[in-house]
């Protein structure tokens, strides 16, 4: 046998063992001549795959083959599922196959529900299909669209870090520190100052008490003030307040009128008048009195009369 045909044996023989290791990874016997084919449709398959295992009571008896959508007119978007099946138990045609989810970290399965009436299934039969509707199936129908979005997230929290890193750079991390210390500085100064205002207040507490006294004195006397206030009959005050204001109104019209003697003084230019005539006279009296005393007094022992009055010139100073 030459070297060239020994050669082509094994690579032969190493393509056959990897295409059954493989196969075999995903659960395939190539070399098991009892494999089964089955399908079912679903409208949805709630995260189900492509190797998903396949199970009756819990025990694992194949594997999803592939998954391909529905090409007729009536029932167009519904996926077909084709799977197969090691094990030799038989079940019937009226079995269900059911999509569910064991849990919440893993994908969907399929699940036999075996049924024994009527005939029995053949490789080939198409099944009836339904979807287990629980919480791990609704996770695991949701665990690829979550994936996305997280990692759309991820895309930008990326870009936010990226940005951040070019706006941090040295010069504005250096304004940074610089600001902390300008901060912490001020912290200082502030504390300094609060314990300075603590040494004046400690300094002046007597005269604070004593100012703190006087107000409370003054507060208290305030408080006297108002209850004296407070007892003073106001009202009684504005009503002779009042009365006394009418009772001026009312002298003021009086004298401003005719009547009384107040009113014709101040009103009647004749009495004015009179009075001033009456005035000037009386002057001219006591002037007269003055300067001839003996006209209006005289004394005779021997009985002579006194002379008739006879009317002067007005003295002239």
């Amino acid at each position: 046998m030459s070297r060239e045909l020994k050669t082509g044996i094994v690579v032969l023989l190493i393509i056959i063992c990897s295409l059954w290791g493989f196969n075999f990874l995903k659960g395939q016997n190539l070399f098991d001549g009892g494999t089964r084919v089955f399908k079912v449709e679903y409208p949805k398959i709630g995260g189900l795959a492509k190797s998903s295992p396949v199970t009756i009571n819990g025990l694992k008896v194949g594997t999803v083959d592939k998954i391909e959508f529905d090409t007729n007119e009536a029932t167009r978007g519904h996926l077909i599922v084709t799977f197969s099946v090691q094990n030799d138990f038989e079940f019937s045609k009226e079995s269900v196959v059911q999509i569910y989810s064991p849990n919440p970290l893993s994908g969907s399965n399929l699940a036999i529900v075996p049924s024994y009436k009527g005939e029995t299934a053949v490789s080939g039969d198409t099944l009836m299909g339904e979807m287990e509707e629980s919480l791990f199936t609704s996770i695991g129908e949701r665990l690829d669209p979550l994936q996305a979005k997280l990692e759309k997230v991820i895309v930008s929290a990326d870009t936010l870090f990226t940005s951040v890193n070019k706006i941090l750079n040295e010069k504005a991390v250096n304004e940074i520190d610089e600001s902390i210390a300008d901060l912490s500085l001020t912290i200082k100064q502030l504390k300094n100052a609060i314990i300075s205002v603590n040494g004046i207040v400690d300094e002046n507490k007597q005269n604070l008490k004593i100012a703190v006294d006087n107000t409370k004195n003054i507060t208290e006397n305030f408080e006297k003030i108002s209850d004296s206030i407070a007892t003073v009959n106001f009202k009684n005050i504005v009503n002779k307040a009042e009365n006394a204001v009418d009772n001026f109104n009312q002298l003021s019209q009086k004298i401003n009128s005719n009547n009384g003697t107040v009113g014709k003084l101040i009103n009647d230019d004749k009495m004015y008048d009179n009075l001033e005539a009456a005035s000037k006279e009386l002057e001219e009296l006591l002037k007269d009195l003055k300067l001839n005393p003996k006209r209006y007094v005289h004394f005779s022992i021997f009985g002579k009369k006194g002379k008739p009055f006879k009317e002067e010139a007005e003295v002239k100073n």
